[in-house]
């Protein structure tokens, strides 16, 4: 008689894979992200260049930049968010369907940067949730691949601190989405 470590082993070695219902949602939710368009200043030129063929964004599932909110689940911030432009940014966060993600590109979206002023959000997560920062003035495509990366492996909950504890999926993905 086999045991259940020997059979299941035999069935891996037969291409049998088992797992669980929310890992393979949240697999198939981290490879297919579809970013809205939200491009704010120069951080906006290496969000296009991470799309060339050099860089190649599509292979990790975030080829199709989306125009409209209602078909995409990632935001990223690219560049200086004024307080003109805030309320719009959140009308774009707020029509986009759940779970959605943020990821705030620059220094300027992530902390203001240069612009210490009146006329400039200070930071993009007074005004939406933000999941992943990409710091840099710009920064450059690799970066913002790199961002996405870590924004897989933290909806996948596979993300860890700085001591390698396991950090949990990010909100969108723990309420249930």
């Amino acid at each position: 008689m086999k045991s259940y470590e020997e059979e299941f082993k035999e069935l891996e070695r037969q291409g049998i894979l088992f797992t669980t219902l929310e890992k393979l949602i949240a697999w198939g939710r981290s490879n297919s992200l579809w970013p809205v368009t939200f491009g704010l200043a120069c951080c906006a030129i290496e969000m296009m260049a991470s799309t060339n063929a050099r860089n190649d964004l599509a292979r990790f599932g975030s080829e199709v930049f989306r125009a409209s909110p209602r078909q995409a689940d990632v935001m990223i911030v690219a560049g200086r968010l004024s307080k003109k432009m805030a309320p719009v940014m959140r009308r774009v966060y707020d029509q986009m369907p759940d779970p959605k993600w943020v990821i705030s590109m620059g220094a300027c979206a992530s902390s203001g940067g240069m612009f210490n002023n009146y006329a400039i959000v200070q930071s993009v997560d007074s005004v939406v949730p933000v999941d992943v920062y990409v710091p840099g003035c710009p920064p450059r495509p690799e970066a913002l691949i790199y961002a996405v990366m870590q924004l897989q492996k933290k909806i996948r909950g596979q993300a860890k601190d700085e001591a390698g504890r396991k950090l949990p999926p990010v909100a969108a993905w723990a309420k249930g989405a």
